[in-house]
């Protein structure tokens, strides 16, 4: 059960794929386009599985260029480090989305490539009727057991007219605000030291423990 969450944690980063066609503002065409491009990114995860067991490195690259087009992590990780973002450098900023990618995929990745059997179904999608460049997609991920695990995308436009992902929420685990909670307590726990939160960060994802959130939800 453990391996399926984690795999579940992973996969609402991972399969966010969100590009729309700028004309193309209708909740169902919405839909349509990440069925499709969901569909086009479990094959290829499915693909990559063996890449990931002989070089993990190829695995993290390939599947990084893959959903850096539908998955804004620049944007996610600034969420992250929430009002600490001002007190850093454009440097460490950037340093920081690496670091934030990287432990995505460490922490999760091989319960990902181990889950057998899963699938995933895009229900519905909700513009923002106070605001067409926001939308949230509804989506479900069955596992071979029968179980089903609800997971929303939350989007925004992009200034290209782009639809990107800029959180997660899985079974009311809001994912953003959870890393963002943790990197608080990071620089509570470092005394303010950016860089010293920046450079523990991997710690910090695996110390979260975000499948025991989701049991407790």
């Amino acid at each position: 059960m453990v391996l399926i969450r984690r795999g579940m944690l992973f996969m609402a980063f991972l399969m966010a794929a969100l590009v729309l066609p700028a004309q193309a503002g209708q909740e169902e065409d919405l839909v349509k386009y990440v069925d499709e491009n969901t569909q086009r990114l479990v094959d290829k995860l499915n693909e990559e599985k063996g890449l990931y067991d002989r070089d993990p490195e190829a695995f993290y690259i390939s599947m990084d260029q893959e959903l850096r087009e539908f998955v804004d992590f620049r944007r996610i990780a600034a969420r992250v480090m929430g009002r600490y973002a001002r007190q850093t450098s454009p440097e460490q900023r950037d340093e920081f989305v690496e670091k934030f990618k990287r432990s995505l995929f460490d922490s999760y990745a091989q319960a990902l490539v181990s889950a057998n059997d899963f699938a995933i179904e895009v229900k519905d999608a909700e513009i923002n009727p106070n605001n067409a460049g926001r939308a949230s997609v509804q989506m479900e991920v069955l596992t071979a057991s029968g179980n089903r695990y609800p997971v929303t995308y939350s989007m925004y436009k992009n200034d290209e007219g782009r639809w990107m992902m800029e959180n997660v929420i899985v079974e009311g685990i809001n994912i953003g605000l959870a890393f963002r909670d943790r990197f608080a307590q990071e620089m509570e726990q470092n005394r303010g030291e950016v860089q010293a939160v920046i450079d523990s960060w991997d710690g910090a994802v695996e110390s979260l423990n975000l499948d025991e959130e989701v049991d407790n939800s």
